[in-house]
């Protein structure tokens, strides 16, 4: 971005952010001048009182539509009814057939509940049994007499589908009512209107730009399609209780709007951001998009400089990103006991409000784990993480019950545990682990870290090749065990940043537990095996899968009790289950209690995981690893009685000294 702009006599530089919340922040901070931002990142500047305070920001311009490029707003919301349905006012809403775009979704979901509950239509959405999506569920279940509303109505499968059996009134008019999921052809913008037109809805929630084209009307600067469907047998139905026709000349009446992306910057910048977007398109670069969130269908344009609160609430969506009908005074309390895992969970409970996750987030710290144990106990705080050997001692002591566990993805067991293994070349001499002595070794991590540290201490100690974890730096002629001492020769085959091509700069990362360090985590480990700068690595199974940097082919592992066997047969081969990370809420919670705290953190697991550009909820925060979450977590699932593995992980957290 930077070369192309200069061509053209544009002068840009860039600086990194963690993520969009940290490029929020530098912006107002005056380290950055604009970033890109969708209208719930607008929100977040307005709100997190950790950043300058929402005045320091303007939009400045807007990402639009080629197609509706002088449109003020990205979509606006609208109810469709048909002509002669009898209803004068929004309370006739009450018993009609209801369809929707899907749960969780703006138009179909979020705005019709915002709007609905803040007129009073919607009631008794603030039921303290209940969560804030059973809340929502339950009003919309009383209302309408059937609905299409598709979708994962919470991410615990479990919850999921008692949700839909209890208020299966709201899948009755879906193409698969039993399943109410996607693909649906009564679903999203056009499903809904589908849904009203051909399978017996009285009211459809979508945007207008969908009923254009539903219609056959036009949009913006393309031209009308004809379709079979009659607008003149369609109305708008709006919020003050009129009915407005369906044509290319009547404006219709809107519920509310999302507003357009845009680029937000610090008061200091007045600079366009046009003639950049224009250059982008022309090299059809990749920093267009990525950077500047353009594609062959959008453009940048310049609009009325505005602060982002007026931005949303010109649009009357700043209630709707607010919404929390279902959590009115709701929040979940979790409990740390470390300044920095404290900002990370103050920065994801800014986060994931804004992008709907309720209840809210909020965060206490206490001095350490027990405290924050006695405080969940006591019920003056909600949830909290620990590791998962822990948790026999937490359930039994403080009534602690857990609820969600980390998952790191394909290499790990059905209850989240990731193996450790020792692997080798296939084509080399080492058979046992005795073969060992003296060679060189690559450890994905250091004190703490179980895969690469506590696992092979525990195993040379079990076979008395070792008496303690200070004779391993000797038994091995050199290692790589990033975070070790860098003087040591736990340290000496590890290569600092090699990407750097900088020979000071490699000196000085050099061994560091972080990044910078090229074979650091299990990646960088079987990197600095199959580089030849060790004979063994030390690695969580999980490294192997996916990695398209070293072949199973060549790779064997070194089993405990002696020998040799293929990647997939490290159940009868590892050295240990590394338990994961679990989170706790209090025993005393009622069921209800425990499933909406389990349905929060998921719903926010589940988007950051996909979107770690909007949040990086997994991975290094600030240069600190393994804050709330480990590093290596991809991400969170729900547990029940099924996980039956509290003692093992008590007996694994004693005997590899991980406590």
């Amino acid at each position: 971005m930077i070369k192309d702009s200069a061509h053209k006599g544009i002068p840009v530089s860039c600086i990194s952010g963690r993520d969009r919340l940290e490029c929020i922040e530098r912006v107002g901070k005056k380290e950055a001048d604009v970033v890109a931002v969708d209208p719930e990142d607008m929100y977040m500047a307005v709100k997190d009182n950790q950043l300058a305070t929402g005045d320091t920001y303007n939009v400045v311009e807007q990402v639009r539509t080629k197609e509706e490029p002088d449109a003020p707003y990205r979509y606006e919301a609208v109810a469709v009814i048909h002509k002669d349905l009898a209803i004068e006012n929004v309370n006739g809403l009450r018993g009609l057939k209801s369809c929707h775009t899907g749960v969780g979704r703006n138009v179909g979901y979020k705005i019709p509940i915002t709007k609905l509950t803040s007129m009073g239509v919607l009631n008794n959405l603030h039921d303290p049994e209940y969560s804030a999506r059973e809340n929502e569920l339950r009003a919309l279940s009383s209302l309408f007499s059937k609905g299409c509303l598709v979708g994962t109505w919470s991410q615990d499968p479990a919850i999921n589908r008692r949700l839909k059996e209890t208020y299966s009134n709201m899948c009755a008019l879906c193409e698969k009512p039993e399943i109410c999921d996607y693909p649906d052809i009564y679903s999203g913008y056009e499903g809904a209107l589908r849904c009203l037109a051909h399978n017996g809805g009285e009211v459809a929630w979508t945007k207008v730009i969908y009923v254009k084209r539903f219609f056959g009307l036009p949009v913006g600067v393309s031209r009308a399609i004809p379709t079979t469907e009659n607008p003149a047998d369609f109305r708008y139905f709006c919020p003050d209780g009129s009915k407005v026709p369906i044509d290319s000349n009547t404006k219709p009446c809107t519920w509310a709007a999302r507003p357009w992306q845009g680029y937000m910057t610090n008061k200091d910048v007045k600079d366009e951001l046009t003639d950049l977007g224009k250059l982008g398109e022309e090299e059809k670069a990749a920093w267009w998009k990525d950077i500047m969130l353009l594609d062959e269908k959008t453009l940048a344009v310049p609009a009325p400089v505005a602060l982002p609160e007026n931005h949303l609430k010109n649009a009357k969506y700043w209630d709707v990103i607010e919404r929390n009908s279902g959590a009115t005074d709701k929040s979940a309390r979790w409990c740390v006991w470390d300044k920095n895992t404290l900002d990370k969970c103050r920065a994801l409970g800014i986060a994931a409000y804004s992008r709907d996750v309720r209840p809210k987030l909020e965060c206490t710290l206490e001095k350490n784990l027990d405290d924050c144990l006695m405080a969940t106990k006591m019920g003056n705080a909600d949830l909290m993480v620990l590791e998962g050997g822990s948790l026999l001692r937490a359930s039994k002591e403080f009534n602690a019950v857990p609820i969600v566990a980390e998952s790191y993805g394909p290499g790990s067991t059905n209850y989240s545990e990731r193996p450790a293994v020792a692997v080798v070349r296939k084509s080399g001499p080492i058979n046992k682990l005795e073969d060992l002595r003296g060679k060189k070794s690559c450890h994905s991590g250091y004190k703490g870290d179980f895969a690469g540290w506590a696992a092979p201490v525990h195993a040379l100690k079990q076979k008395g090749l070792v008496k303690s974890e200070d004779d391993v730096e000797d038994f091995f002629s050199a290692s790589c065990a990033p975070g070790a001492p860098t003087d040591s020769k736990l340290c000496k085959q590890c290569v600092g940043n090699l990407a750097s091509n900088n020979d000071e700069l490699r000196a000085v990362t050099k061994c560091k537990p972080n990044k910078e360090e090229t074979y650091r985590g299990g990646a960088g480990a079987l990197a600095c095996l199959m580089a030849g700068n060790g004979d063994v690595a030390f690695v969580p199974l999980t490294a192997l899968s996916g990695n398209v940097t070293v072949s199973k082919s060549e790779l064997v592992l070194l089993c405990p009790d002696g020998g040799r066997a293929s990647v997939d047969e490290w159940q009868r081969c590892n050295l240990g289950l590394d338990p994961p990370r679990v989170i706790v809420g209090s025993g005393t919670k009622t069921a209800n209690g425990l499933e909406e705290l389990t349905h929060g953190i998921l719903a926010a697991s589940t988007l950051y995981s996909k979107r770690p550009d909007l949040f990086q909820m997994f991975g290094v925060w600030a240069d600190q690893s393994n804050l709330l979450f480990r590093d290596q977590a991809k991400g969170l699932v729900s547990m029940d009685k099924s996980w039956n593995k509290q003692n093992e992980w008590k007996e694994t957290q004693r005997d590899y000294g991980t406590a």
